[in-house]
């Protein structure tokens, strides 16, 4: 991955202030973890109700009527035509086809406004004004005026599928007349489980400068496979043709003996070899402690493996041969 400026860190959000508020931990730490019971806090979500406080998170604007046309280009995304409203992922690449950057978000007719992890805006917002060229369009960093959350939409619990949700940009000094209209509040850890439970990886936590999109389970949503010219398409669209990706995501289910989870980045083990690393972990309130791991293809999808010191069985979320986000019937 190329080198980007350096982020300040984000703001500490004013939510801490509200009762039972616990910080999170590293990128997340500006953020609260949870309000006193993140299982509480888990179903809270599955039931449909509540929010998560996602206000440490980068926020970027791209406006100016050659925008989509400009974002078309340079990403894995089908940006023109897009309709306003809808929300959309999309990537950078790099020329040999891994992930350099990653974004999500809406436009409303006359800009598009993205979010994507903590401290990653800046270097994002850098690398679209260098490519602007002769494009009538301007990007703006605007993490410190704009604030993120994301709430659950359509939850059925009795779907048995797991929990999804729609992401809210608003300006951050309505921050807490967001959560009194929005709440009960729940925190980072609740929103991770789930998050984990979908087989959806986070930039950078579940990736690492290597990954390419195929091994994550990001095509269809953030690469577009009918579109073409973009940097980095030559890779993708050949590993998609011709499967087997180098490497592939999947979930484990983790030895809860031990009260503990494994350390994000940590070595995952077959027999005595390192086939993998660690990525997030969480203790979800029904499947217990959970993790994403990236690990290379030829890993047997039904062996034991050892993540970090702890025992842990894999349910399949990319297919190894296909390279594509799939889940297993059950």
């Amino acid at each position: 991955m190329t080198d980007q400026p350096a982020a300040p860190a984000p703001a500490r959000s004013a939510l801490l202030s509200l009762p039972g508020a616990v910080s999170g931990d590293g990128v997340d730490a500006p953020v609260a973890a949870h309000y006193g019971s993140f299982n509480g806090e888990q179903r809270t979500l599955v039931s449909g109700d509540g929010f998560v406080d996602l206000s440490h998170r980068g926020v970027l604007r791209v406006s100016g009527p050659d925008r989509l046309t400009y974002l078309h280009s340079l990403t894995t995304q089908y940006f023109e035509g897009l309709a306003p409203g809808v929300p959309t992922s999309a990537l950078v690449l790099s020329p040999q086809g891994h992930v350099e950057h990653a974004m999500h978000g809406v436009d409303d007719g006359e800009a598009f406004t993205a979010h994507t992890e903590p401290g990653q805006a800046a270097a994002l917002a850098a690398f679209l004004d260098r490519m602007r060229f002769m494009m009538r369009v301007e990007v703006e960093d605007l993490t410190d005026e704009l604030a993120v959350a994301w709430r659950p939409v359509g939850a059925d619990p009795s779907a048995g599928t797991p929990t999804s949700g729609k992401y809210d940009v608003f300006p951050r000094t309505d921050l807490e007349a967001y959560a009194a209209a929005a709440g009960p509040a729940c925190g980072t850890w609740a929103y991770e489980a789930l998050r984990i439970e979908r087989g959806e990886p986070r930039f950078g936590q579940d990736t690492d400068h290597r990954t390419i999109p195929n091994e994550v389970g990001w095509i269809p949503s953030a690469v577009h496979l009918g579109k073409g010219c973009y940097r980095g398409q030559e890779t993708v669209a050949r590993v998609h043709t011709l499967g087997r990706p180098p490497r592939r995501l999947t979930m484990l289910h983790l030895d809860g003996s031990d009260n503990r989870l494994p350390q994000a980045g940590a070595p995952v083990v077959l027999g005595e070899r390192e086939v993998g690393f660690v990525g997030t972990s969480a203790r979800h309130h029904e499947l217990g402690p959970i993790a994403l791991a990236l690990l290379k293809r030829n890993v047997p999808v039904d062996a034991q493996l050892d993540a970090d010191g702890l025992p842990a069985m894999q349910e399949v979320v990319v297919d190894p041969e296909v390279g594509l986000h799939v889940r297993p019937l059950r």
